[in-house]
């Protein structure tokens, strides 16, 4: 009998170490090696070679390889589509990673029922057919061609899938998957790196796009090995806050088209539904004006979004000012902050500061750095905005207002959707030559300027 070979592994990024050790020297976490099994059966290459394909692969010169565009197929969610690319392409996977919670099952199972005339083979490994049969039916949606499979055991499901012959495979999800050829438990390093690459080589062997649906960790990172992400196609982060009903689709990494693209989603209780005009639903619309509320126009990816940034300024209570940022970094408020009391000489220092981003989306955009600030001065003065104005400037450490990236579809974004004037940085002109709306675009170079065109 031979000697069962074995390694320990790191449980947060993937490393091997022939001995344990207490902190990982590739990512420098405490306690995360776990003794693995890595002696493979003899049957560890049993099952892959019925996907072989039936034309060898043989070498290519450069210019002989055909440039047509690969050929896609709709899903039938468009802002999915978007984010990939245009379409799911052949022989593609794609990782889908996200707190619990968030959508992530919703948003394939729509897929798998969606009017697409496309034969679905969900494999479950998480949820029951009952369960996944009461979701559906939530739903009100129904796809004939779909095939639920509630297994984990991936010598089963390719032993289906065989006969099966898929448009499209799910995996629910890619922890819960167990390979005979690893003698380790789910969810271990090792079981996600050969379940997500047997079902890898299944799909470039037979040309079935698959999804694979990944957990997260507590700090918001894909659970498993980093080398599972360099292993697939196409890595898909969902985001959101689950107390809200909005929920965005990031791509953070694609072989097949663009990273700058974003999906918006809006859960309801039939399931997600798509928002094709995100800033209408971003902005609340009031009877009268109220303070502290200000506009700001931003880019999500390549996507033109009108953010409404909320703050409130009162008198410090417990003696200690507090500072509080919700969608907005803190660390970018405190230094808004700073330059509002040292440059602009607004006494704020012993009062708190709350922040809002209305939606419950987070923003990174420093073009809404004017905003910021506009609506914290009008709280703090308790003076309403004037209507239908709205901001894109970055704000230096001097007070000065800096151009931002893609000013016209900020501008022509906002005129879109009724504004009538929009501040913008003084050097951000050179670039709007051109534009010829009809929205009034006022230039500054310093943060005064805008506060006395504002408040008078």
């Amino acid at each position: 009998m031979s000697k069962i070979k074995t390694a320990y592994f790191c449980q947060n990024c993937g490393a091997q170490s022939p001995k344990w050790i207490g902190k990982c020297t590739s990512c420098g976490e405490w306690n995360t090696y776990v003794e693995e099994i890595i002696e493979k059966s003899k049957s560890s290459e049993k099952g892959h070679k019925q996907f072989a394909s039936a034309s060898k692969v043989i070498p290519k010169k450069l210019k002989d390889i055909d440039v047509n565009e690969i050929p896609r197929r709709f899903s039938g969610i468009s802002e999915l589509d978007r984010v990939i690319g245009g379409g799911i392409v052949p022989g593609s996977v794609t990782l889908i990673g996200g707190e619990p919670g968030i959508g992530k099952s919703t948003l394939m199972l729509q897929i798998a029922l969606s009017k697409n005339k496309l034969n679905i083979f969900y494999v479950s490994g998480e949820e029951s057919e009952i369960q996944i049969k009461l979701r559906a039916d939530r739903l009100e949606k129904s796809n004939p061609e779909c095939v639920i499979f509630a297994e984990t055991n991936t010598s089963n499901i390719f032993h289906y899938l065989k006969d099966a012959n898929p448009d499209i495979l799910i995996v629910d999800s890619i922890q819960a998957m167990v390979s005979s050829s690893v003698d380790s438990s789910a969810g271990s390093v090792s079981q996600i790196r050969e379940s997500a690459s047997e079902f890898i080589r299944y799909a470039k062997e037979t040309g079935v796009p698959v999804f694979l649906i990944g957990h997260i960790t507590k700090e918001g990172a894909l659970a498993g090995p980093k080398v599972l992400e360099h292993m697939v196609d196409t890595v898909l982060v969902f985001e959101g806050d689950s107390n809200y009903v909005y929920r965005i689709l990031r791509s953070t990494k694609n072989r097949y088209g663009s990273t700058s693209e974003l999906g918006i989603f809006q859960m309801q209780s039939k399931g997600l539904s798509e928002v094709t005009n995100p800033s209408e639903l971003l902005m609340s619309y009031y009877d009268r004006s109220l303070s502290g509320v200000a506009v700001s126009a931003t880019i999500e990816g390549i996507r033109p979004l009108m953010i409404e940034t909320q703050a409130l300024v009162s008198s410090a209570v417990y003696g200690t000012p507090q500072r509080s940022s919700t969608g907005f970094d803190i660390r970018r408020l405190n230094m808004l902050l700073a330059v509002l009391e040292k440059r602009c000489g607004f006494k704020i220092a012993s009062k708190d500061v709350f922040l809002n981003i209305a939606g419950g989306i987070k923003v990174n955009d420093p073009a809404t750095d004017l905003g910021v600030m506009c609506s914290i001065i009008s709280s703090n003065a308790d003076i309403p905005l004037k209507p239908n104005v709205c901001f894109a400037a970055e704000i230096g450490l001097s007070g000065e207002l800096r151009p931002v990236t893609r000013i016209e579809q900020r501008i022509s974004e906002a005129e879109k959707l009724g504004f009538k004037e929009i501040f913008v940085s003084k050097y951000n002109m050179k670039n709007l030559q051109s534009f010829s709306g009809k929205i009034k675009v006022i230039d500054c170079s310093k943060i005064e300027e805008v506060f006395k065109n504002l408040f008078g």
